[in-house]
């Protein structure tokens, strides 16, 4: 008989490449995590693992292997969902993964009502960023988190995960006063109409991976027309950094970085300071703009989701956090439909 935690260490090596990379994630030694492989191999009656200089590489046995784990795990969610619907009223630990503008913006709100309709539960919020979220929650230090994407980096598909919409918010290049082009708006006045058109926007979510739109001739030229200024963006190894940089790549040049910070708060602190211009979501300039700071609308999108393992949409706390998410999201945000 397979053992369900031994396939769970098939399926991190599957997707980390390394056993010193399974065994950091999931708290094991690299010698404990060999040792379960290696029984894993014994039960299955059959290679599973083969060496390629220092990182394993699955065998076709093994990557068949990892499928039925999917499958597996993904029951096992259901099956755990089920046994929470059963018992009476919610309690214990959630642990909530979520990116700094939504714990700031939305889940304090969400918190609260939670609290309100669940008193027995305990949510548990780290701030961790979306690339982060995919292993995090396979290897169970998550049970739920909000992800985003943005056009020109959308998210990718990954085993074992799914999600649901939760908001669009519009994209903005931020800029010092003096040195915005005449098509650049007031900070509020800019918002203001951002939020008057979502009172009207029945879009709903693009999916995961899904095409995104390019940028159109109008914001190629508000981009350019910064090409020489000094970019501010987030670290290398974010969604945003990249946003950023692909964003300036598809309207013809590389952004010369002068600084790397991940707050958005900060980030206009910066450029209002004429250290440099940036590209922030709506999100990020929703609280008081100084008025040294030019906001332009673009046509980018950043999409947020509900993130949680494969199997568990059913769960009752994972529902109910979602819908206390839901609840929370500001109006001025596009929301797609709810699900069912």
């Amino acid at each position: 008989m397979l053992d369900v935690r031994r396939l769970r260490l098939l399926r991190e090596l599957a997707r980390r490449g390394t056993i010193a990379a399974v065994a950091e994630a999931l708290a094991f030694s690299p010698s404990a995590v060999s040792q379960q492989l290696a029984v894993l191999e014994r039960e299955a009656g059959l290679p599973l693992l083969e060496r390629t200089g220092r990182r394993v590489r699955l065998t076709a046995a093994g990557q068949n292997l990892v499928r039925h784990a999917e499958a597996v795990l993904e029951r096992l969610e259901q099956a755990d969902a089920d046994l929470a619907e059963a018992r009476s009223g919610l309690a214990g630990a959630l642990r909530v993964g979520a990116f700094p503008t939504a714990i700031r913006a939305i889940v304090p709100a969400a918190l609260v009502a939670l609290a309100r309709r669940h008193p027995g539960l305990e949510p548990m919020v780290s701030e961790t960023d979306p690339a982060e979220v995919a292993h995090a929650l396979r290897a169970g230090d998550l049970d739920v988190a909000l992800i985003h994407e943005y056009d020109f980096v959308p998210a990718p598909q990954e085993p074992g995960l799914a999600t649901q919409p939760l908001y669009r918010e519009s994209m903005y290049l931020a800029a010092p006063a003096q040195a915005t082009p005449a098509q650049a708006t007031p900070a509020r006045a800019a918002l203001a109409e951002t939020e008057a058109e979502a009172d009207t926007d029945t879009d709903t979510d693009t999916g995961a991976g899904a095409a995104a739109p390019g940028p159109g001739p109008e914001q190629g030229a508000v981009l350019r027309a910064h090409s020489d200024a000094p970019w501010i963006t987030a670290t290398p190894g974010t969604l945003c950094h990249a946003m950023a940089l692909r964003a300036c790549q598809a309207a013809g040049f590389t952004p010369r970085i002068r600084h790397r910070v991940d707050e958005f708060p900060t980030v206009l602190a910066l450029v209002a300071a004429g250290q440099g211009v940036a590209v922030v979501p709506q999100l990020g300039v929703m609280g008081p703009v100084d008025p040294a700071v030019s906001l332009t609308r673009l046509l980018m999108e950043r999409r947020t989701k509900i993130a949680f393992r494969s199997g568990a949409a059913a769960h009752p706390a994972v529902a109910a956090f979602g819908a206390a998410l839901r609840a929370a999201v500001p109006p001025e945000l596009a929301t797609p439909a709810s699900p069912a």
